[in-house]
């Protein structure tokens, strides 16, 4: 029996996990995860990190982070607590969706989780105060190969839908998207 209904969006790669809890008068189980599922929606990596943030205040941004190969990688976001706005941004090259984003709302009482594959800058905000999220990723924090997009880049038009209330410094400094910038030179796959 599947735990999992796939829905693809609009961005090829970018797949919607909804998880089908199991319940009874005790309450639920539900599986966050399972490789044998999750490679029908493009997963073929194994999971290297599992991370799990908290974002104190309603409005807070993080994003847009993404690491250049050969460190780039999968994400799979569920919420635990709270409600986010889950971007997904495709910096894949040759992409004909290139620059383009999808947004998801993900929250504890939806069950749903975003899968964001290789090749895409990832970020969200906060709809409720104390979010906390969890993801897995498929490959280990490479610092050095971890760049960030500027979540209100005027190229990418990501309609946050609530007014920013706080960034990370780092998150914030970073410069708009200009000519020079020619996204990651990554497989696209072919949707003919």
């Amino acid at each position: 029996m599947s735990r999992f209904d796939f829905t693809p969006t609009l961005l090829d790669g970018v797949t919607l996990a909804q998880r089908k809890p199991i319940a009874d008068e005790r309450g639920f189980f539900s599986r966050f995860y399972c490789v044998e599922e999750f490679i029908s929606a493009g997963v073929n990596k194994p999971i290297a990190q599992i991370n799990h943030t908290l974002t104190c205040k309603k409005g807070a941004v993080r994003g847009m982070h993404y690491q250049k190969p050969p460190h780039t990688e999968t994400k799979v976001v569920s919420c635990l607590k709270g409600e986010i706005f889950d971007v997904a941004v495709d910096i894949r090259k040759n992409s004909p969706t290139f620059l383009h984003w999808h947004g998801e709302i993900i929250t504890a009482s939806n069950r749903r989780s975003l899968v964001i594959p290789e090749g895409f800058a990832h970020g969200f905000q906060a709809l409720t105060d104390d979010c906390e999220i969890i993801y897995c990723v498929t490959a280990a924090y490479s610092a050095e190969n971890e760049y960030i997009i500027n979540a209100i880049d005027p190229t990418i038009a990501v309609s946050w839908p609530l007014q920013i209330t706080e960034r990370s410094v780092r998150d914030s400094e970073q410069p708009d998207i200009d000519s020079t910038f020619t996204g990651l030179s990554l497989p696209v796959p072919s949707t003919t």
